[in-house]
């Protein structure tokens, strides 16, 4: 049975009133309808406990990676931090598909979602260095990013200020992942009149995209 794990990154307290959670259920459904047995685990960023990168976690790595420590040696902050991080990590790579939904704000992504995928960067369990230079171990698998945004980035003076979508591709292709092409609403900010036909277009383009990606093996 394939399993996708469904991300969100927004503080709303019922995420599901969420513009970009609307069209995230499109997606989910329109998925369900090509793989009906799918598992579809849903990670809430909001709602996890995420660590972020410290001393502890700085140094505990660095100790393991490559100053000779061993884990017994470490102190219990950096040894604890490091078995929270270990362990999202796995509940991350035990999965087929990705869905990520995040809105942009201030040219970015939330920082939680930052704060996540720096737990996915483990030397040796999510990419390893080769002659050739990094190599991501995460291969096979498939992603999407779901992303809602208040001003226009797809064109004119603003495309080359998005970074959220930016790095979260960038990130997920040195891993190894294959990351479909981003859906996303935009200019919901800017122009609120038109909210309905911006969503109504994201979501037919979410539908597409959860067709393509169901209809496609993963290959681990």
């Amino acid at each position: 049975m394939a399993k996708l794990l469904y991300i969100t990154a927004n503080p709303k307290t019922d995420i599901s009133r969420s513009k970009g959670a609307q069209i995230g259920e499109v997606f989910l459904e329109e998925f369900k309808k090509v793989q009906p047995d799918v598992e579809i685990e849903h990670m809430h960023l909001y709602s996890m406990d995420i660590p972020e990168i410290d001393m502890d976690l700085l140094y505990g790595r660095a100790k393991l990676s490559f100053m000779g420590y061993t884990k017994d040696q470490l102190s219990e902050g950096e040894r604890s931090k490091l078995e929270k991080m270990h362990a999202l990590a796995d509940r991350f790579i035990n999965a087929d598909y990705y869905v990520f939904v995040t809105p942009i704000w201030n040219l970015g992504a939330p920082a939680i979602l930052k704060s996540f995928m720096d737990c996915m960067f483990l030397h040796g369990k999510t990419f390893t260095n080769t002659a050739e230079g990094p190599k991501g171990l995460l291969t096979g698998r498939k992603a999407i990013h779901i992303q809602t945004r208040g001003g226009i980035y797809s064109t004119g003076m603003m495309v080359d200020y998005e970074m959220g979508d930016r790095y979260l591709g960038t990130a997920l292709k040195f891993l190894g992942f294959d990351v479909m092409e981003t859906v996303y609403a935009e200019g919901l900010d800017h122009f609120p009149k038109q909210i309905p036909e911006i969503m109504a277009a994201a979501k037919e383009k979410a539908a597409a995209a959860a067709r393509e990606m169901a209809k496609t093996p993963v290959t681990l």
